[in-house]
Formats: C-alpha cells, structure tokens, sequence
C-alpha cells in the first residue's frame, strides 16, 4: 500500500485551487528561465517581449534582432511546452500504476513500457517507413509500448511475480529483452540511419517543433481528464483488490484500462522525446509528500510537478555541458538512480 507522511496536511489546507494556482507560476517561471537560459543567453525581458509580440499583444516595444525571436520562438518555447508534456504525462502515468499495482517502485521506464514504446519508433524509423505519415512513429511507438506492458503482466502471471519487488523485477526483464531486440533492430538497419535512433535511446527534446506539439498534447488531455475523474478508484485500489472490489469496481478490468491509458501516454511520449526515466517513479512520491494519497490531489499536482522537473531537467541538460546538450535521460537517470537508491532503503 502506498502511504504518505501524516504532516501534508499543513500543506494542503488551503486547499486543491490554490496549490495549482501556486504550481502553475512556478511552471510559468520554469518556462521562462528554459527559454532565457542557453549556448546564447536571452534576458527574461527579451522572452517576454517575443512571446507577447508573437502573440499579437505588443505589450514590449521590439528591440530585439530576429535572429534572437527566431531562437525564443521557433526552437526554445516549443522545447520548453514538449518538456512540460512529457514531464506531465510520465509523471501521471506512474502515479496512477503506483496505485493500480500497489507497488511504490512501479514506473514507466522500470516495468519495460518505455522500452516497448522505444522498440515500436525504432521499427518505424528504420524498418516500416513513415506509412501513416507524421503519425507513423506514434503509432508504433504506442503499440510497442502496449505490447510490452501486455508481455510483463503475462510473464508476471505466468512466473507468479504477484509481489511488488518481483512485479519490478519481471519489468526490468522484460525491458531487457525488449532492448535487445531494439538492438538488434539496429544491427540490422542501414547503418547511415542508426545515428538517427540514439535519440530515441538516450532521450532528448531538440527535435521539438510546433507542428509536431499537438499530438502528445491531444493523448495527454484526454487521458489526464480520465485518470483525475478515476481518482477514487484508484483510491480504492491502493488499499486493495478485495476493498476496491466491494465497492462495485470491475478490479481487472479497471487495471487493464489503466496499463493501456499508461502504454498510450508513454508510447507517445516517447515518440517525441525518447526514452525519459525515472520521471514517473520520483514525482508522484514527492507529491504525496506534500499533498497526501487522494488521487483527486496527486493527478493533478503529479501533473504540474512533472512538467516543472523536466524543465528544470532540460537546463541542466542545456548548461552542464554548453554548448552541447547532454541526452536529458542521462540527468534524469542520474538523479533518479540516487533516489531509486533512497526509497528501496526508506521501504524496507
């Protein structure tokens, strides 16, 4: 069962609204700074200016070149909105798979779901070709992400791997062998084109583009809406099967339906932003920290905390090593290998 410290309260009795409200400049900050910060610097006024002139509001005289609006308008803002869509949707995927599995480890990246849909945007890049267009790698990108949630739960089922430790187990597995045939993927691709899918391994949101932002926008809306609306089923199925079924919910069903809305989530995600871990395993335990275990409160905060980590993620990626930038998966999973580390000592 996933618990949360009994001093949240402190924090949220001000209540839902206002810890958006709070949540939301801080991503409005966030976006900002992502914006300014960079190879070539740009004052926050300079961002400001651009935006509300892009906007129509002209609410700063233009004293700006258009080679420095082209850099906030065209590369930047659209990096900075992917970061806070992948960081938001992969964090609400392993909040709601923490519940529906009772297992305070599970993730995304460890239970093999971000591998699958890794596999499924190798295959189209190299192998299918771009059949359905711009969607192509979506697609396939889901689909992988699908099967190999459907591969860790039917391997779960038939080793036995029940507990919460060996359902972690059974993901990393499988996550291994979907690897290795993305590997093998590879080997087998045109050689010219195998430099193309590094992106994809290491994780990275450089080819954001405003054109391409709609799509990732459109799966995570809907889905978020679903998973927030479900909050006290998932309530329900964090104390247990036999409590949540006792309160009329359909159990095996309601976890399918969860693992696809997650392989949906994921398998999109990391179409366009690569192999991203640790993002769904950290936030939502942050969250609860804060706002305790409603689900109605950690969807949503889990939502916005996730956006503003993954901003703050692509920075460092930016700046460490600038004017380079660093896979942002590698940021991502040095931070969460040490708090992976702190919560297997906290849960024992």
């Amino acid at each position: 069962m996933i618990m949360s410290r009994p001093g949240y309260l402190r924090v949220t009795k001000f209540g839902l609204p206002l810890l958006m409200l709070v949540g939301t400049g801080i991503l409005i900050l966030s976006i900002s700074v992502a914006i300014s910060v960079g190879a070539v610097s740009v004052p926050l006024r300079t961002v400001w200016g651009v935006l509300s002139d892009e906007l129509g509001l002209g609410l700063i005289t233009p004293d700006w070149s258009q080679g420095r609006a082209a850099v906030v308008w065209e590369i930047r803002f659209p990096r900075a909105i992917l970061a806070s869509i992948v960081g938001a949707g992969l964090a609400i995927v392993g909040a709601s798979l923490q519940a529906v599995t009772r297992n305070p480890l599970s993730d995304p990246h460890l239970l093999g779901i971000s591998s699958g849909g890794a596999f499924g945007a190798i295959m189209a890049l190299m192998h299918t070709g771009l059949f359905l267009g711009l969607l192509t790698v979506p697609v396939m990108a889901f689909l992988g992400a699908l099967a190999a949630t459907g591969a860790v739960l039917a391997v779960a089922r038939f080793a036995g791997a029940a507990s919460a430790d060996r359902l972690v187990l059974t993901g990393v597995a499988v996550s291994f062998v979907i690897m290795s045939a993305a590997n093998l993927l590879i080997f087998l691709g045109d050689p010219r084109a195998a430099h193309t899918v590094v992106f994809w391994m290491l994780g990275g949101l450089g080819l954001a583009q405003w054109g391409h932002l709609i799509y990732p926008l459109a799966v995570l809306l809907p889905c978020a809406l679903w998973l927030w609306f479900k909050a006290g089923d998932l309530n329900a199925m964090t104390i247990g099967d036999e409590t949540a079924t006792s309160l009329g919910i359909p159990v095996e069903r309601f976890r399918r339906s969860v693992f696809v809305v997650g392989a949906l989530i994921t398998g999109v995600m990391v179409a366009f932003s690569g192999m991203i871990g640790f993002v769904g395993l950290m936030i939502p335990h942050i969250v609860r920290t804060f706002v305790g275990g409603d689900y109605a409160r950690v969807i949503p905060c889990s939502a916005i905390a996730g956006a503003i980590f993954l901003l703050w993620a692509d920075i460092a990626a930016r700046t460490v090593m600038a004017p380079e930038d660093m896979p942002i998966g590698i940021v991502t999973g040095l931070i969460g290998g040490v708090f992976f580390v702190f919560l297997l000592r906290r849960q024992l």
